[in-house]
């Protein structure tokens, strides 16, 4: 049976932690942790978050492991509408990562945020 984006989203097995954009950035201040953006690197180029660090989707669990081999260390992923966040929290709490949190702001809040 084939199931949509919502529905597969709906059935992760675990309770992903979402924040806004202003507790991450409240948390990343004092927690020395890494704001990771999902999307395409061309999504990124056309809109950046300049703080965040870039690892599309499509290769996070080839790169997160080569720079970040410390598995408490708090790691805070966005994309532009969450839906590729909250796959790739999935995929880092699989993983190990035992600080996972999902920044569920639009690209223009986040920064914004970051920005004061």
């Amino acid at each position: 049976m084939l199931i949509d984006i919502r529905t597969r989203i709906e059935n992760i097995s675990f309770d992903i932690r979402c924040v806004t954009a202003q507790k991450a950035t409240e948390e990343l201040t004092h927690n020395n942790g890494i704001l990771i953006d999902v999307r395409e690197s061309n999504e990124a180029a056309s809109q950046p978050v300049h703080c965040a660090l870039n690892i599309p989707r499509g290769v996070l669990e080839m790169k997160v492991l080569e720079k970040f081999q410390d598995a408490s260390i708090p790691l805070y992923i966005h994309c532009a509408s969450g839906v590729r966040a909250k796959l790739a929290a999935e995929q880092l709490i699989q993983m190990g990562y035992e600080k996972v949190s999902v920044v569920t702001c639009p690209i223009s809040t986040i920064n914004r945020t970051l920005k004061k």
